[in-house]
């Protein structure tokens, strides 16, 4: 196999600053404004034709991101003005493993500087191998993407069939005529049982997996499940799986569910239906469908918004018929059950990446071209 060879960074791309754009002029485009954490806008005119990457240049510094097609480089990224003959997508795969925060030439604000980075000396494989490797992480993150999307488009087959069956019908909008009049009144208690979370002690807690998950709150909620961080070896208010999570201090409002078992801090409120503890699926859309309610006490007058258990008991709460509930969660359970498989192999794959991509960028494994 070819060797790889050093080179100084800037002898295989050239970095470029990206380009002034208030945020005034940052309305609905054709084109991303490319900023430090990603696409922070659009505009109607571009910087930089695609496929390119760019790195945080200011404030979040170092992490590349990748289009696809054509963008506007903002001034808070460095992009790559010239590849140099290297291949675009392994390019972006490699610069995910350098650290550039040894570069920070600010002092308030992290700043990079192009001509610094431009001295770093890595080493690279020749181009036939460069499309290899990158092949194999692009196959990984194309499979993550789908995953995504499909989860994201059954989470909205369920909420639109709640939506249907639930929520009174409005101008323009299908739902169920004379819900309010013909279904029970009362409160959220009377359907669902729920806990409030309580943080365990700051010597219990550990970044090593030693005990169980804990979530403090928002900060760790993904697209429906948490992003398991930080564990805790004496837990103290616990979440079965499949519980919807509700954030309880600001922002008051944000909701997850729980994949597996997990202890609660103070930011962190569990609901499960009453009735049935397996009717996880009605639980999350019903607990959607009240956020209107339950936001309101992130504005309660104090400098953090908050919603404790009184509060929670008060919110007001259409109950539809047992049999129309149990129907849906018939329905809605197999779509919810392949989102919960769909995250399981996202992970899977997330961590079968991580942990292939510097490997494959130290050479340590090798590929056939």
């Amino acid at each position: 196999m070819s060797e790889w060879k050093e080179y100084k960074l800037g002898d295989v791309i050239t970095f470029q600053r990206g380009h002034d754009l208030p945020k005034t002029e940052m309305k609905d485009g054709l084109y991303p404004v490319a900023g430090s954490n990603g696409i922070i806008g659009y505009h109607n005119n571009l910087t930089t034709t695609g496929p390119g990457i760019t790195i945080g240049r200011s404030g979040s510094i170092g992490t590349p991101f990748f289009y696809e097609h054509d963008y506007w480089a903002h001034n808070t990224v460095l992009y790559v003005k010239d590849f140099k003959g290297n291949f675009q997508k392994f390019i972006f795969y490699f610069l995910k493993t350098l650290d550039f925060t040894q570069f920070n030439a600010g002092s308030a604000v992290p700043t990079l500087n192009r001509n610094h980075i431009h001295d770093l000396l890595v080493k690279i494989p020749p181009y036939d191998e460069q499309t290899a490797i990158a092949s194999i992480l692009s196959s990984l993150d194309d499979k993550i993407d789908l995953l995504h999307r499909q989860n994201k488009t059954l989470e909205q087959m369920a909420e639109t069939l709640f939506r249907q069956w639930f929520l009174p019908a409005s101008a323009g909008q299908a739902g169920v005529e004379e819900a309010d009049e013909n279904w029970e009144n009362g409160f959220l208690d009377d359907e669902f049982e729920f806990i409030m979370g309580q943080s365990p002690a700051g010597e219990a807690l550990n970044e090593n997996r030693n005990g169980i998950v804990f979530f403090q709150g928002r900060t760790d909620f993904g697209f429906r499940f948490p992003e398991p961080r930080i564990y805790t070896t004496a837990p103290t208010r616990i979440a079965k799986p499949l519980d919807t999570l509700v954030s309880v201090r600001a922002p008051v409002g944000d909701m997850n569910m729980a994949i597996d078992e997990c202890c609660l801090g103070r930011g962190v409120a569990a609901f499960r239906y009453k009735n049935n503890r397996g009717f996880y699926s009605y639980t999350y859309y019903k607990l959607r469908s009240l956020m209107s309610s339950i936001k309101q006490f992130e504005d309660n007058g104090s400098v953090f918004g908050s919603i404790g258990k009184d509060n929670f008991k008060t919110i007001e709460n259409v109950i539809p018929p047992s049999n129309l509930i149990n129907e849906f969660q018939q329905i809605a359970k197999p779509l919810d059950d392949k989102i919960i498989s769909n995250t399981k192999q996202i992970r899977s794959l997330t961590q079968l990446r991580d942990t292939l991509l510097p490997k494959l960028m130290s050479g340590e494994v090798r590929v056939k071209k």
